[in-house]
């Protein structure tokens, strides 16, 4: 009977065990995969949840910081930093960077918007920032409703002078504004109207596909999709050259050096869009297309939806 008693602990232990592990396996993949989806309050929650089985985890607490930092709770960084006791190395560069933005906005007269986290580089005038911020709230709402989607976090915007702003690695020179889970917008930009709104609208529509597919979709996709909502290339002609390997559709376009090799990825993407929606045009439709990217594959949900593969759209456009 002992024995019996004795091994029916040994079972509840170890499946209790069981538990905690998977249960522990599950926020860590949970937290990774926000990270990696710029979702701060789902990737804030996971990290909590860590930080409560390891208090003292060094690297937890500095993404936790980070996690603060990049939803504009600036003073909420400071004072986690504070409470650590921590002054160096990443630590320290938040508080500073948080303080930073706390005195420049403050500065501008700006008021934090609700919909976007603005860094500024270059005392761009208050008139730059809030130029940009209105273009970016009407395309936000225009958006909202096309999509039917609110995203739960803010986006991040970064005007910029100095090319050390344009985002993690070189760029060619051909590139301007851009998206790489932050808005990067030159604000020399802002001085020509008729090519600033385009392009904010573009580089919105790239942060709202994100947002929709967990940052989950071929890039072919997404920059097919901001130049069908912003319209501003419809009309152009076919480039020269050869067309693109499915391969380099799929990779970031800013990273090509050559500025009519882009535009034919540009040109490409854009019309295997159109081909898609020329299957079936109803945007609900291709609402829940983008929304099916989180968890599927692109052509499981190509096929799925519009009875065609990747290959097949190029084919179709060449």
């Amino acid at each position: 009977m002992i024995l019996v008693a004795l091994g029916v602990k040994l079972f509840v232990a170890k499946n209790a065990e069981k538990a905690e592990f998977i249960r522990h396996e599950t926020l860590v993949n949970e937290a990774m995969e926000c990270l990696g989806a710029a979702d701060w309050k789902c990737a804030e929650n996971a990290v909590r949840g860590l930080l409560c089985d390891a208090p003292h985890d060094t690297n937890l607490q500095l993404h936790l910081a980070g996690i603060l930092f990049e939803q504009e709770r600036y003073e909420d960084c400071i004072r986690l930093i504070d409470s650590l006791g921590y002054a160096d190395g990443d630590f320290g560069f938040l508080k500073k960077k948080s303080a930073q933005l706390i005195r420049e906005i403050d500065e501008l007269g700006v008021e934090r918007s609700m919909h976007f986290r603005v860094e500024f580089e270059g005392n761009p005038s208050k008139s730059d920032v809030m130029e940009a911020l209105a273009v970016l709230e009407v395309a936000y709402d225009s958006l909202c409703n096309l999509f039917d989607f609110r995203p739960e976090n803010k986006m991040s915007l970064v005007l910029y002078r100095s090319r050390e702003y344009q985002g993690m690695g070189p760029r060619p020179d051909w590139v301007a504004a851009i998206f790489d889970g932050k808005l990067r917008i030159p604000v020399e930009m802002m001085h020509y109207r008729e090519i600033y709104r385009p392009v904010l609208f573009h580089e919105l529509t790239h942060s709202f596909v994100r947002a929709m597919t967990r940052a989950k979709v071929a890039l072919w996709i997404n920059e097919g999709i901001a130049q069908v909502v912003d319209g501003s290339r419809t009309q152009n002609p076919r480039p020269a050259g050869a067309p693109p390997s499915l391969n380099s559709l799929i990779e970031p376009f800013v990273k090509e050096p050559s500025a009519d090799v882009a535009e034919r990825l540009y040109w490409y993407s854009q019309k295997m869009v159109e081909r898609m929606l020329a299957r079936n045009p109803d945007f609900v439709h291709f609402r829940e297309f983008i929304q099916s990217l989180r968890t599927m594959e692109t052509d499981e949900a190509l096929l799925k939806f519009y009875g065609v593969k990747t290959a097949q759209l190029l084919d179709e456009v060449k």
